[in-house]
């Protein structure tokens, strides 16, 4: 029966409005919409070559196995389409039509997120409702049978407690009696213990859009959404152009169903519902999914905040899984996921044969529309859609040190500049280990053998000259292969003193940073820079980039008056700056008369870590071997000040943290609840041969990394801190944790049990204070 089928590969995109075919305002009409999505070849883009035969040899097995007549493939990757393909027929019966990627498709359940949440979700922004208000705030009637405790929040992930599906006898007396009955409905299960999916709680969902707004979902969601997108093709109730290219399904009373809800329930409510009754094509879609991976932005269109968009796609853990705001993330329901969508990951399926993925940390999303259940009201699809979203994933090839070869440090345009900077000055230099230049010479040697330079000191900062001390006193040293005289900066003083100074006009200034406020590189540089101001002398920074990329900033500010040598300015813990930006922030906020010059870096994208920048890892301390420590230390590092150990003492130093009074197995499963994107974490022991707990068997809970650039270490500090808190109260003395989180509100929260969000909630306004602060020293674009 479905051996004869072609597989029908068109290309279609129409960028007139023409005429709107849904029931809108008549003056919205009239606005221009956006832009589709551009197309581009997946190799033009980078990723690796043959997606579209692969997901063509997929579609193909299973059309031919009769599991669906056709379908459309839509995937865009950094904001361009990278494959729109049509396959098979959108019809066989009683006549067969090809498809094509214009094709219009009930969308079934996928309206519960694109219509009802998003417009939960708009109302939520604008102030008029609330995630944790009940339901009966909003609507009185709700309340009967016991449901008046049910919150938003708890319908959107389906925690409510309500039945999946009322009998279809509830909706027999028309829309108005249909709702009143489902007012009258008892839960099933306790509200907000138990995850069970219902469409039941988005048709209630959808009637507060209606009694807050005084539109129905299907009006709202025109106005607020998918007009202002320029999704012309996409709606309740498609008019007659519409219809005419529409996917059918299987019959409804002897007719064929085409351009009206498959949903028996939505199709008594009149085609408007919260769970079904949605329409729309893969190309407009393709739109809503780069909205929401653009933060709420689609060219002019904002429909969402940034904020906005965060908090629908949070995890939210349920009972069986994670779920985002109407969206689904990692449970049951997400066979058409497939395998290699990060945490981040949102979307859902609908029960005509369709699906959308959206992950922010690949920039990619994955659409696919069929209707499965033409003509006989079989076919099965998830497994296909799961499939299709693995193929484009793992078609993402972006080689490591790609756009890196042109990448140097100060180091490197020093040298190219032929010490230019330094000529004719007595020279002293700050240098450790990682002062090398990107043929791995020391900048120690380089500017020691120069004619051009006269190097006459050296200075060392905390862990010494070559890196390896882990000492609290560190005295003057000799440098082995110069014979210069080494004075430490991490002995009995920790800044340049006149005597150390009187014999030099220039400090140079080469070490690289991790990026974390409480790493002391930076206060040692501080110090100097300080001292040097006071004494008249000339401040040269070679700039390097920061490791853990120099774009996100995350954590509390320092208050006020906490400043010390492992919190030298008022930095949040991740401050997303070079040492070079923060000298400049430094010079001019501390007031300092300072001759200060920045050799800059050339070629570095600030949004990447070190990993891409072509550049090799040195230890920069003993104990921070390797990026992914560096990336975990803001969060972790808070930690060390108190009882717990943070691995030190261990081959793999922050990757895991430990105690003898730790319940490993339970602290890792309460961490594995929340779903915190890009890491995963195991129970298991280790026995430090240093610091805390040295040679004491602790149960642990190791990091395990899944993907490095979606992990948020600030979020995993706090979600460490709170847990310990919570589940060990009486045994993580914390009283010490305030030394390196420098943050009084922060802390005091802490104590109080406050929620993570709510903990980072209250540093926005001090981190959009910062960011404004810090826009005047960068150095490379953001």
């Amino acid at each position: 029966m479905f051996g004869h089928r072609r597989s029908v590969v068109t290309f279609f995109f129409s960028f007139s409005i023409g005429l709107t075919v849904w029931l809108a305002p008549p003056g919205d009409r009239l606005n221009a919409a956006p832009p589709k999505l551009p197309l581009a070849t997946p190799e033009s883009r980078g990723l690796l070559p043959g997606l579209e035969k692969r997901v063509q040899v997929a579609v193909e097995a299973e059309i031919e196995k009769g599991n669906l007549p056709g379908c459309v493939v839509a995937v865009g990757y950094q904001g361009h389409l990278v494959l729109l393909h049509a396959y098979g027929d959108r019809q066989i019966e009683p006549s067969q039509e090809p498809m094509t990627t214009d094709t219009v498709f009930d969308l079934a359940s996928l309206t519960k997120p694109v219509a009802t949440a998003t417009s939960i979700m708009v109302l939520l922004q604008e102030g008029k409702i609330r995630l944790n208000a009940p339901v009966a705030d909003y609507i009185p009637e709700f309340a009967a049978s016991g449901k008046q405790s049910i919150t938003v929040q708890q319908l959107l992930v389906h925690q409510g407690g309500l039945i999946p599906d009322n009998s279809l006898r509830d909706y027999q007396d028309g829309p108005d009696e249909a709702m009143n009955r489902i007012y009258a409905l008892k839960t099933v299960i306790e509200p907000g213990t138990k995850f069970k999916y219902t469409d039941v709680g988005f048709i209630v969902l959808a009637d507060i859009v209606k009694r807050v707004s005084g539109e129905n979902v299907h009006a709202f969601s025109q106005k607020h959404i998918f007009q202002p997108l320029g999704m012309t093709a996409t709606g309740y109730l498609p008019g007659p152009e519409l219809r005419a290219r529409c996917a059918p399904h299987d019959k409804r009373e002897d007719q064929w169903i085409k351009g009206e809800v498959h949903d028996p329930r939505s199709h008594r409510l009149g085609g408007i519902a919260g769970h079904a009754g949605l329409f729309s094509t893969a190309t407009d879609l393709a739109v809503y999914a780069q909205m929401m991976l653009n933060g709420g932005r689609y060219y002019g269109a904002r429909p969402l905040g940034t904020r906005t968009i965060k908090t629908m796609t949070a995890p939210y853990p349920v009972s069986s899984g994670v779920r985002g705001l109407g969206w689904d993330k990692q449970t049951g329901y997400s066979s058409n996921k497939g395998e290699l969508l990060s945490n981040r990951a949102f979307g859902h399926g609908g029960f005509t044969g369709t699906a959308m993925w959206m992950d922010p940390e690949i920039e990619m999303f994955i659409i696919f529309l069929s209707n499965r259940l033409h003509p006989d009201g079989k076919g099965s699809v998830n497994r296909l859609a799961g499939r299709i979203a693995t193929l484009a994933a793992s078609s993402i090839n972006v080689p490591l040190n790609a756009g890196t070869d042109d990448l140097q440090t100060g180091i490197d345009l020093l040298r190219a500049e032929e010490y230019a900077s330094l000529r004719g000055q007595r020279v002293g230099l700050i240098a450790n280990q990682t002062a090398i230049d990107r043929h791995d010479r020391s900048t120690i040697e380089l500017l020691h053998e120069s004619p051009h330079v006269n190097l006459v000191a050296l200075f060392s900062p905390e862990h010494g000259i070559v890196g390896k001390l882990d000492q609290a006193i560190i005295g003057d040293s000799q440098e082995t292969k110069t014979g210069l005289k080494v004075f430490s900066l991490y002995g009995k003083t920790r800044a340049p003193t006149a005597e150390f100074l009187s014999e030099i006009d220039t400090l140079v200034f080469d070490i690289q940073d991790i990026g974390t406020r409480f790493y002391t590189y930076v206060s040692t540089m501080g110090l100097a820079m300080e001292a040097c101001s006071r004494h008249n002398k000339r401040f040269v920074v070679l700039d390097r980039p920061n490791p853990i990329n120099g774009v996100q900033v995350a954590g509390p500010v320092l208050d006020p008056g906490k400043e010390s040598f492992v919190g030298f300015h008022t930095l949040p813990v991740r401050h997303g700056m070079t040492v070079g930006e923060l000298a400049r922030m430094f010079r001019e906020e501390r007031g300092w008369d300072l001759d200060l010059d920045v050799i800059e870096v050339k070629g570095w994208n600030s949004k990447s870590m070190l990993d891409r920048s072509g550049l090799r890892w040195v230890n920069p301390s003993p104990n921070m071997r390797n990026l992914n420590q560096a990336l975990l230390y803001p969060g972790v590092g808070l930690l060390e000040t108190t009882n717990l150990s943070v691995g030190r003492g261990t081959d793999t130093p922050f990757e895991w943290i430990g105690a003898p009074w730790l319940d490993g197995p339970r602290f890792a499963d309460e961490l594995n609840s929340v779903g915190l994107p890009g890491i995963r974490f195991i129970a298991t022991k280790f026995t430090p041969q240093s610091s805390v707990y040295r040679g004491v068997e602790c149960n642990a809970v190791r990091f395990i990394i899944t993907h490095r650039a979606a992990i948020e270490p600030l979020r995993l500090g706090m979600e460490l801190a709170t847990k310990l808190r919570r589940l060990h109260a009486d045994d993580w003395n914390r009283k010490r944790y305030l030394q390196l989180l420098a943050d009084d509100h922060t802390m005091a929260l802490l104590e109080s049990g406050a929620t993570v969000d709510k903990i980072m909630s209250d540093w926005d306004d001090e981190l959009i204070d910062f960011r404004r602060r810090r826009s005047h020293f960068l150095l490379y674009e953001r």
